[in-house]
Order: C-alpha cells, then sequence, then structure tokens
C-alpha cells in the first residue's frame, strides 16, 4: 500500500487506501479490522491498475485521481453508476510517485488542476477535463519523487527529487525553472508536506530524517490579483503547448 487518504469532514470521515493489487479499500477509522467498502479498480474491464498515488478533488469524496506504476494516471468514481475507473491520463514514462489536486480557495475555481511528479524526472499540470498534460516541468536530473501544492498561494507548489533537492515554484513568476531550490540531503528526498499556513514545508529524506523549512513571506501571502493571473498562465502555457506540437508535425512532415 502506497497511498491513503482520509476524506469526509471532521465529524464522519472514512479512510480510503489503494494498493498496487489494484483494490480499493474504505475504512472506519474506528475498526480496522477489515474495511467498510472494496472496490477493485480495472481500466476496461481488463488491467489491473497497480496504484502508486491518489488524491481527492477539494470538498469531494467521491471521485478520485489516480497515479499507476505504468505511468498513466486514471480517474475513477468510489460509489454511484459509474462506480469504478472513468477515463485515462496519459503523459508520463515512468511510475507515478505523487499526485495532489488544486485546494486554495478563492475568487477562481482551480479544483479540476492536478500535479504528477514521476521516476521519469518530469512534472506535470493537469486539467481534469483533458487527456494530455497541459504542461511539462522538466528541470529535474533525477527522479522526482513528490509533488503538492500550497494551501494558500493559488500558483504556488513545492516538489522534492533522488538528489535531494527541494524546489518552490511559482507559475505566475516563472514555468521553465523553480522560483527557489535548495539541496537539503545529498542522499535523496522522499517526501514533502506543507503546514497549514503555508509558510513552511516539511520533507523527510532516504535516511529517515525530516527537515522543515520557512518560506519567504511573497510565497504564503498571495496578492488578490493572483488567482486571475494564474488564467493568463494556465492560457499561455496551453498556446506554447499547441505550438509545440504543431512544431513537432511539421518536422515529422
Amino acid at each position: 500500500v502506497y497511498c491513503m487518504n482520509v476524506v469526509g469532514t471532521p465529524n464522519a470521515h472514512n479512510l480510503i487506501s489503494v494498493s498496487t493489487d489494484g483494490r480499493l479499500c474504505s475504512w472506519s477509522l474506528d475498526m480496522l479490522s477489515q474495511p467498510q467498502e472494496t472496490l477493485d479498480l480495472q481500466y476496461k474491464q481488463s488491467k489491473t491498475i497497480a496504484v502508486t498515488a491518489l488524491d481527492l478533488p477539494y470538498n469531494d469524496v467521491n471521485n478520485l485521481v489516480l497515479g499507476s506504476e505504468e505511468g498513466q494516471v486514471y480517474s475513477a468514481c468510489r460509489h454511484g453508476t459509474k462506480a469504478g475507473v472513468t477515463d485515462i491520463y496519459d503523459g508520463h514514462q515512468g511510475p507515478i510517485t505523487g499526485i495532489n489536486t488544486h485546494k486554495v480557495q478563492g475568487p477562481v475555481d482551480y479544483s479540476h488542476l492536478f500535479l504528477t511528479s514521476s521516476f521519469d524526472w518530469t512534472i506535470k499540470l493537469w486539467n481534469m477535463k483533458e487527456n494530455k498534460p497541459v504542461y511539462s516541468f522538466e528541470d529535474n536530473g533525477d527522479y522526482i519523487c513528490d509533488v503538492a501544492w500550497s494551501p494558500v498561494h493559488p500558483s504556488v507548489f513545492a516538489a522534492v527529487d533522488g538528489n535531494g533537492r527541494l524546489d518552490i515554484w511559482d507559475l505566475n513568476s516563472e514555468t521553465e525553472t523553480p522560483c527557489a531550490s535548495t539541496i537539503v540531503e545529498p542522499g535523496g528526498l522522499n517526501r514533502l508536506g506543507w503546514t497549514q499556513s503555508g509558510s513552511d514545508i516539511a520533507v523527510g529524506d532516504h535516511d529517515g530524517r525530516v527537515h522543515l523549512y520557512q518560506l519567504s513571506e511573497h510565497f504564503w501571502q498571495p496578492r488578490h490579483d493572483e488567482w486571475n493571473k494564474l488564467l493568463v498562465t494556465l492560457q499561455e502555457l496551453k498556446d506554447n503547448q499547441a505550438d509545440e506540437e504543431m512544431y513537432k508535425i511539421s518536422l515529422s512532415s
């Protein structure tokens, strides 16, 4: 089991876990001896999905996004007539190590966005309504082991890699390279977590240590126009991606 998540409200919640055998289990925290519900995840009723990462959109207890050992991303539903895998997103060339949906509330809703990290050395930005990545971040030279949006700033996210590098990205400032980077531990980092305020990040290394970093204020005190600026940034990324596709087509022809 590589991934689990607590879903629901503080007074009514369940633990969701998914393992590489493709089975999704829903547990009551009062009774962990056996799951309350199980769901076997298969794509088109044939291929069992070896899940390595999961997350749920903001305020949603039914829909999930899942990363797999094969590098595909899937969307799935826990309940209803469409229970099971509903869609596939192609883009990564290696196992997915982290997946994180956008949960920052503000004047523009970005809950359809999510990020993935992978052993293929890339981070990818996705829109749940599109099957191909919106953008691919390719500044790292090693496995990327985790990625997570800031809990307070709409365009900021962090990532850690096998070189021990912690990167802070701000899409409204720069999309080619991180806005801040540091080598935390040469042995490699494998997990990260934000504090609720967005002012600090905890990162775990391969030797079992946790390192805590404080961020500059501009990373966790967003200006009121950051939400609208992100709309412009996303359109620019989409246009750039379209230009790249046209260029590849012209080369092949």
